[in-house]
């Protein structure tokens, strides 16, 4: 039995390792368009998580994990 969490995203489902972090996910799910992560915004659970924080926030068994193109107004 694998002790890996699963994380659900807007590209399917995501294995990463115990202990994994936003940061970690964003990474991974990033990694082969070659997109910037610094260029997303992100939200856990449906709520946003600011690209300072991402580090820090350790992700659960189940949490659902989006990226976007953040949007200005004026």
């Amino acid at each position: 039995m694998s002790n890996d969490l699963t994380i659900q995203t807007d590209r399917g489902p995501l294995s990463l390792p115990p202990g994994s972090t936003l940061a970690d996910a964003v990474a991974a799910l990033l990694a082969q368009s070659g997109q910037d992560p610094a260029g997303v915004a992100t939200a856990v659970n449906g709520l946003f998580v600011a690209r300072h924080a991402r580090e820090a926030h350790h992700l659960s068994q189940g949490d659902t994990v989006l990226c976007f193109a953040p949007i200005t107004g004026g």
